[in-house]
């Protein structure tokens, strides 16, 4: 069953619900423009603490818009990560092993093509890069990941954090929320806050502020602020919230062995699932902004040569200047700078 949604000027959106292999209520997003597509499927597949719609921000032509123009069949996934359903302990391993296969499959029934191409961004995409290193989403030809994959990197200040303060943290409360910077309930909750209050000067945007202490260290994390417009960064302010703590405790895991390691012990997911030879042929694509603060770009880096020595001239790469993170999809100017590189590449033949 299809939930419907339009507005005179924009596209159609139905949402279709699917279960996850464990049985938990998620969702896709099928965004259909004015004229029927042309070409095949695209899912985008968001990050931790945020949903499906963070790739359409209000700037003039969003990601969303500029794929619906060139003829693709939209569809945006909401994982377990997203704020749009129902907040939970999850860690990569759960959304590798139940949530992207479902979602893989869902696309493939509604539309009835065997092959779909795919847009991930940070721990949508480092659980994605899991689904497909161990075999369970055979359907994607084509994978575009943006920030990280395979090998997180992040800076010293961000692994110190990870290994010393995550720990601590943990003790303290089971989520980090930005939306603490609209209303912060019990003591770790305003404890924090005035924590980033005291320490991050960057903007006057407390869920802003409060995105960077939670997803690293920088001054802001997840963007250049000269990037994004007015409008957007006011908009953010509802975009960002819970992120339990099992998720940073696995990072940290993965910061120390230098590459994603596993922590449920699924059978689906051998421990060496990251470094053995992949269970797929799909052609992947790395994005990084130059300026990365959450991820550095040698992230990405790591992961185009260890899959390019396998299958050289296959796959690519592509450090993308004067970006960091999240604004490669909600910058002002992205759809010049950044979605032209990214409609060539889902272009060329998988």
């Amino acid at each position: 069953m299809q939930a419907q949604s339009s507005s005179p000027a924009g596209p159609t959106e139905h949402v279709v619900p699917f279960l996850a292999g464990d049985g938990r209520a998620l969702n896709l997003i099928h965004v259909q423009g004015e004229q029927a597509p042309t070409l095949g499927p695209v899912v985008l597949v968001h990050g931790a603490g945020v949903r499906a719609n963070i790739f359409r921000a209000p700037v003039r032509e969003t990601l969303v818009d500029a794929l619906l123009a060139a003829g693709y069949d939209v569809w945006l996934e909401n994982w377990r990560a997203s704020i749009d359903v129902e907040p939970s302990e999850w860690t990569l391993d759960q959304a590798a092993v139940h949530d992207h296969p479902k979602a893989i499959q869902t696309i493939v029934q509604e539309t009835g093509r065997d092959e779909v191409k795919a847009i991930i961004h940070c721990q949508g995409s480092t659980s994605f890069m899991l689904s497909a290193m161990a075999g369970l989403v055979p359907q994607v030809k084509l994978i575009i990941s943006n920030a990280v994959s395979l090998h997180p990197v992040v800076p010293r200040s961000a692994r110190l954090k990870a290994r010393y303060a995550v720990p601590v943290v943990a003790r303290m409360t089971p989520y980090l929320d930005p939306q603490w910077g609209l209303r912060a309930e019990g003591f770790t909750a305003r404890a924090i806050t005035l924590l980033v209050k005291a320490t991050h000067h960057e903007c006057d945007n407390t869920v802003c502020r409060l995105a960077s202490f939670t997803y690293g260290t920088g001054f802001p994390t997840l963007w250049r602020h000269e990037n994004l417009n007015p409008e957007t960064h006011e908009w953010l302010k509802h975009e960002f919230a819970k992120v339990p703590l099992t998720f940073f405790q696995q990072m940290a895991e993965c910061l120390r062995a230098g590459h994603l390691v596993p922590v449920e012990g699924y059978r689906e997911l051998p421990d060496d699932v990251a470094e053995r030879p992949p269970e797929t042929d799909a052609r992947f694509v790395f994005l990084a902004g130059e300026l990365n603060r959450c991820f550095l770009p040698e992230s990405q880096r790591r992961t185009y040569e260890r899959l390019s020595a396998r299958r050289p001239g296959y796959h690519a790469l592509h450090v993308i200047p004067d970006y960091g993170h999240l604004d490669i999809f909600m910058g002002q100017d992205a759809a010049r700078d950044v979605f032209p590189l990214i409609l060539a590449e889902l272009e060329k033949p998988a």
